[in-house]
C-alpha cells in the first residue's frame, strides 16, 4: 500500500510531501515515464484511472430512487449505483458545506486544517480559513502525474493563497462562494464569485446545466491526452434556493399532480442534476474513457427537511449532528474492478476518499492524513475495516449557536452527540437503535464518560489550527 497506518495514534503517514517532495525512486521515475508516454493511454487496461469525484449538496438520504425512493427519478445514477458498490454508512465530515469539502480536500478533520464551520465572504458571519500550509488531493495527483480539475462549487477560500489554482488544480470552471442567490443570477450579496481560472466571468444559463456542460467540456478536451485526469465536480443543486428549471418542475408536477410544491420543486432540482450527471458519464463513454474511469459520488451533508428533503428514517437533517444530517448517500463504480450491484455496511467518512484514491494511484505524501482508504473494500478484496473513533464538527453564528461549536462522535455501536453548543450530550447505540429514538446518557455513564474523554482530546487538538486569516 502506498499509504501506510501509524499503529500507535490511527493517523496516516507516508512517503513524500508537497511542497518538500522526496527525489523519485527509479520505480517513480518509471511510473512517471509510463503516464506520459504516448503510448500509455490512460484508458488502457494497465494504465492508472481517471478519477471522478462527484458530490451533490444537501442531498437527502432517500432522495434518489436507488436509495429507495418512491418519488424521484434518478436513471442516470441509479445505473452508476447499480455498476459499483452501494455504501450504506457513508457519513459526511460535518452536518455543513465547507468542513465537509475541507475533510474532502485533504483528508483530515476539517478543524485540523482550520474549517470547523462555514467559509463565507462576511468577515461577521466566516467560520473558516483553510490553513494555507494544508496539502490538497489535486496537489498531491498533480505531482503524481495526473492533470486535475474542478468543476463547480469550491467553497474553501476566495482569494490567494487559497484559490483552487494554488491548491493544486490544473483547471478550475466553477463557483468560490457557499451558495447562491439565485441558480441563474449566479450572485451571492449581490457579488459574483464565478470563475474560470482566475477570471470573473458572467456566464448565462442554469447553474446545474453550466457545471454539467463544463465537465463535458473537460472531459471532451482531454480525450486524445494519455495523461490521466482527476475531475472534482461539485453541483451546487440541489441546496436552496430551489430552482429547478420549469420544464423540469412540469413534469414533476404532471407525474406528481398531489405533490407538496416544495417537495415536487425539490425533486425535479434534483432530476435536473441526475440528467446532467447523465450527460458528464455519456462524454466519458465517447471518449472513450469510462471503462478505465472511477467514479466516487456522496453528497457533503443530509437533507434540508426545511426544503422537503427526504431523510427516510434518518432522524433529522442538515446542520443535526443526528443521523439524518451525517449520513449521506454515497456510492463508488470502477467497471470490472468494483462489484457490481454490491453493498458496504462498513462505517466510512468523507475524508477517508483522499487515502483511498493515493493508494489507488500509488501516491505517496508525507502530509499527516487522519483518513483510512477504502480502496480494498470497493474493490472486494476485504471487508476488514479495524474500528475508529468518528468525530463531526460544526461552529456557527446567530442567536442559536452563538458562535460556538457542537460536536458528535461515533466508536463502534455508541454515538454521543450535542445538537446545539447549549444542548445537553445524548448518548445512541446505533446496532440497537439506528432511528436515535433512545438516550441512554443516564444508563450508561461509563460509555459516556469514555467517549466524552476522547472528544474532549479531539477538540483541544483541533482547537491548535486557528480558523481565522491572521
Amino acid at each position: 500500500m502506498a499509504v501506510q497506518a501509524n499503529p500507535t495514534d490511527g493517523i496516516y503517514s507516508a512517503s513524500a510531501s508537497l511542497p518538500n517532495m522526496r527525489m523519485p525512486t527509479p520505480i517513480a521515475c518509471l511510473l512517471l515515464l509510463l503516464v506520459s508516454a504516448p503510448a500509455a493511454r490512460a484508458q488502457s487496461a494497465t494504465g492508472r484511472p481517471d478519477i471522478l469525484v462527484i458530490l451533490a449538496d444537501d442531498l437527502g438520504w432517500n432522495d434518489l430512487s436507488c436509495q429507495g425512493s418512491p418519488e424521484v427519478r434518478t436513471p442516470n445514477l441509479d445505473s452508476l449505483c447499480r455498476s459499483g458498490m452501494r455504501l450504506t454508512r457513508f457519513y459526511a465530515n460535518s452536518p455543513v458545506c465547507a468542513p465537509t469539502r475541507a475533510a474532502l480536500m485533504t483528508g483530515r478533520y476539517p478543524d485540523r486544517v482550520g474549517v470547523p464551520g462555514l467559509i463565507r465572504t462576511i468577515p461577521t458571519d466566516n467560520w473558516g480559513y483553510l490553513d494555507p500550509q494544508a496539502v490538497l488531493l489535486p496537489a498531491l495527483l498533480k505531482a503524481a502525474g495526473y492533470h486535475t480539475a474542478h468543476v463547480g462549487k469550491w467553497n474553501l477560500g476566495f482569494e490567494s493563497p487559497n484559490m483552487p489554482g494554488e491548491k493544486g488544480f490544473d483547471h478550475f470552471h466553477g463557483w468560490l462562494e457557499d451558495m447562491m442567490d439565485d441558480y441563474w443570477k449566479h450572485r451571492r450579496h449581490g457579488r459574483n464569485y464565478m470563475r474560470l481560472d482566475h477570471d470573473t466571468i458572467d456566464p448565462q444559463g442554469h447553474a446545474t446545466d453550466l457545471f454539467s456542460q463544463w465537465s463535458v467540456d473537460y472531459i471532451r478536451s482531454r480525450a486524445a491526452s494519455p495523461q490521466p485526469f482527476f475531475l472534482y465536480l461539485a453541483y451546487n443543486a440541489p441546496h436552496f434556493p430551489v430552482q429547478p428549471p420549469q420544464e423540469w418542475l412540469d413534469r414533476v408536477r404532471e407525474r406528481l399532480p398531489n405533490a407538496n410544491p416544495r417537495r415536487a420543486a425539490l425533486i425535479a432540482l434534483i432530476e435536473h442534476m441526475d440528467a446532467g450527471i447523465g450527460r458528464v458519464v455519456q462524454a466519458l463513454r465517447e471518449t472513450g474513457r469510462l471503462d478505465n474511469t472511477l467514479i466516487l459520488f456522496a453528497s457533503d451533508n443530509g437533507g434540508n427537511l426545511a426544503d422537503s428533503a427526504d431523510n427516510g428514517p434518518l432522524r433529522d437533517g442538515k446542520q443535526s449532528m443526528y443521523e439524518g444530517g451525517l449520513r449521506v448517500p454515497a456510492f463508488a463504480a470502477w467497471k470490472g474492478r468494483i462489484p457490481a450491484q454490491s453493498t458496504s455496511e462498513v462505517p466510512l467518512m468523507t475524508m477517508d476518499v483522499v487515502p483511498t484514491l493515493l493508494e489507488l494511484t500509488a501516491t505517496n505524501t508525507r502530509s499527516t492524513i487522519e483518513g483510512r482508504s477504502f480502496l480494498p473494500i470497493v474493490l472486494g478484496r476485504s471487508s476488514d475495516f479495524p474500528d475508529r473513533p468518528m468525530y463531526f464538527i460544526r461552529r456557527e453564528g446567530g442567536t442559536r449557536y452563538g458562535g460556538n461549536a457542537y460536536h458528535a462522535l461515533r466508536v463502534g455501536p455508541w454515538k454521543l452527540l450535542q445538537n446545539s453548543p447549549y444542548a445537553p450530550q445524548e448518548l445512541y447505540h446505533l446496532d440497537d437503535d439506528p432511528l436515535e429514538t433512545r438516550n441512554r446518557i443516564s444508563e450508561e455513564p461509563e460509555v459516556r464518560n469514555r467517549l466524552n474523554a476522547l472528544l474532549m482530546q479531539h477538540i483541544q487538538e483541533g482547537g491548535k489550527t486557528p480558523w481565522q486569516r491572521r
